[in-house]
C-alpha cells in the first residue's frame, strides 16, 4: 500500500526555462541585474532564489549591511566576487557556496566583470540594514 499525502501542499510545482527568463535591473543592487527562478512564487513567498549577475564595474560595493533573513546561501556559479564578512576579507570563486548566517554583517566590495551567483534567502521579502562599521575596505580592482 502506498502512503499518500492528504494535506494540500504549501508549495507549487515550478519549473523555470532558463532560455525563457531573461536578466532584469530592478533588484536589490542596480549594478547587477537579477534572473528570477520562480520560486518565490511557487513557495507562496517563504524562499526566494535567482541569480545575479554583474552588469557594471564595481564603484562603491554594497556598502556595510546585514539581512534580516531565516536563511541564506550564495552559490557563485562564475567568476568571483570579494566580501568582507565583518573583519574577514574572503574571495568567493566559481564553485563556492556560502552560507551567510543570520544578521552577519557583511559588504560585497569587488567582483569580476563576468561574475554570477545564485543566491537562495528565506523569506522572499527580506530586509537588507545598513550599518555604521569601522572595519577597512581594500580597494575593488579595475576592470
Amino acid at each position: 500500500m502506498t502512503d499518500t499525502i492528504t494535506t494540500a501542499p504549501t508549495t507549487e510545482f515550478s519549473h523555470i526555462k532558463g532560455k525563457n527568463t531573461a536578466f532584469l535591473p530592478g533588484g536589490l543592487r542596480d549594478f547587477f541585474t537579477y534572473k528570477d527562478l520562480g520560486i518565490a512564487q511557487a513557495t507562496h513567498g517563504k524562499v526566494v532564489a535567482h541569480i545575479a549577475k554583474a552588469n557594471q564595474a564595481p564603484r562603491e560595493g554594497t556598502g556595510w549591511h546585514f539581512h534580516i533573513a531565516e536563511f541564506q546561501i550564495v552559490y557563485m556559479l562564475k567568476g568571483w566576487a570579494r566580501f568582507m564578512y565583518e573583519d574577514k576579507e574572503t574571495l568567493v570563486e566559481a564553485g563556492d557556496c556560502v552560507h551567510q548566517r543570520p544578521g552577519i554583517v557583511h559588504y560585497l566590495f569587488d567582483y569580476s566583470p563576468d561574475m554570477e551567483y545564485l543566491e537562495i534567502v528565506g523569506p522572499a521579502d527580506f530586509e537588507s540594514v545598513e550599518v555604521a562599521a569601522t572595519w577597512k575596505i581594500p580597494a575593488p580592482t579595475a576592470w
